[in-house]
């Protein structure tokens, strides 16, 4: 039985999704985690511990896997800038937990730049067990986006990410897109990269009767619903969002729409609320759009495929997505995307078919694929039964075992090395 180590050193699996620092990775880590439980193969995943009335060790994942929160500086949330600092504390206690339990990993499989870098050390530890990588965000992309100073990504970021990537063994990328930022924009070595896109729960994401899921949420059946789900950053888009919502023609669509958007702290404090948070209800305010678009806050992922079911179309109109799960788990659930051509969602979404790409920051753009969906009953219905067939391919049994070749042809590769020396 295959055992693998999976670090995600930043955010926790089980983390409730729409915070700052949860997001498509969070549930790609615990996905993978619960497929390949059901495949057989033992999986702790590694994380550092945020909340000391958190028990260390859960098994939510099932299977007997189980999630660690490992001690590594203060058990507080901390910014990324901060936890770098950390990383040392983490890598010794995952070698402290590995050798109280006696586990030997066959495969390290880390998750975004800071866990490549624990990878690194704990591969060193354990004799050169190899690493399989995955960034899921690139700085250098992120800082082509920026709109300001504040969004850069740091230096310290940009050559953590150049130092994972010549140490990973294999880098699963999850498009042809991220291949090429990676070897033109860091000049990765394309033997070492594999294209694996991340996959779906198809058995909690599927469609949903509109009115019976409209109920659960709390809408009436007559009511429209355009819907946002994401982090509340600058790189998500939602501001070209709001602005197409207030172009529409209301009365050409009959019935009222509004905008909801999952994501964010929508109760915090005043002086608690996120810069871009306030941005956005201010832009609300001015546009006048105070009773259009609700503000729904974090919603956990039990509740997700009620609220893609009940909107007429999701709208991912980032400016940078790797990948682009939001878009997925919408599609699976019968509801057309309308999503910015940028990244993976230039090949997740297919135009015409299963929604819509339209070019990043330009609302007006996007405020006419909303009135083409929204105003034609039969169109999203094709496209929704048509996103749901395609999102198919995309099943975690399928996914998982592409990631389970790249794990087993590690580990012949690794034997070979060692019978050789």
């Amino acid at each position: 039985m295959l055992r693998i180590a999976m670090l995600s050193y930043h955010t926790c699996p089980l983390a409730t999704l729409g915070g700052k620092d949860t997001g498509g990775m969070n549930v790609y880590v615990r996905d993978l985690t619960c497929e390949l439980g059901r495949m057989g193969i033992h999986v702790d995943v590694f994380t550092r511990s945020q909340d000391d009335h958190v028990p260390h060790v859960l098994h939510d994942l099932g299977y007997g896997n189980r999630v660690v929160h490992v001690p590594a500086g203060p058990e507080t949330p901390k910014s990324k800038s901060e936890m770098a600092t950390f990383i040392p504390e983490f890598v010794d206690g995952i070698k402290k937990f590995a050798a109280e339990k006696g586990i030997k990993y066959d495969v390290i499989h880390s998750h975004y730049w800071m866990s490549g870098l624990a990878a690194e050390e704990l591969s060193d530890a354990w004799g050169g067990t190899p690493i399989v990588h995955m960034f899921h965000t690139l700085g250098e992309m992120k800082n082509r986006v920026a709109r300001s100073e504040d969004e850069l990504a740091g230096k310290d970021r940009l050559d953590g990410e150049r130092q994972v990537l010549r140490r990973a063994d294999r880098t699963v990328v999850a498009t042809m897109a991220e291949q090429t930022q990676l070897r033109f924009l860091y000049k990765a070595d394309n033997r070492k990269m594999v294209v694996i896109p991340p996959g779906v729960d198809t058995c909690h994401f599927y469609p949903i009767p509109a009115d019976e899921a409209k109920q659960y949420i709390g809408l009436k059946a007559e009511n429209r619903m355009v819907l946002f789900v994401g982090r509340i950053e600058p790189l998500k888009g939602v501001d070209t969002l709001i602005q197409a919502m207030s172009h529409l023609d209301l009365q050409g669509l009959h019935r009222p729409v509004h905008l909801a958007i999952i994501g964010g702290e929508v109760n915090a404090r005043p002086e608690d609320i996120t810069d871009e948070m306030a941005r956005l209800q201010k832009l609300c305010d001015d546009l006048f759009m105070g009773g259009m678009v609700v503000f729904l806050g974090k919603r956990g992922q039990d509740t997700l495929p009620y609220y893609y079911s009940a909107a007429e179309v999701v709208v991912m109109p980032s400016l940078y997505e790797s990948f682009g799960m939001v878009a997925l788990e919408a599609m699976a659930c019968g509801t057309p995307v309308i999503a910015s051509e940028v990244g993976g969602l230039g090949y997740l979404v297919q135009n015409g078919v299963t929604g819509y790409t339209i070019p990043d920051s330009e609302p007006d753009a996007l405020s006419d694929k909303l009135s083409w969906l929204l105003g034609d009953a039969n169109l999203r219905e094709t496209m929704g039964l048509r996103a749901a067939q395609y999102a198919l391919d995309y099943a975690w049994d399928k996914i998982a075992k592409q990631i389970v070749d790249v794990y087993n042809e590690l580990v012949e590769i690794k034997k070979l090395v060692v019978e050789e020396s």
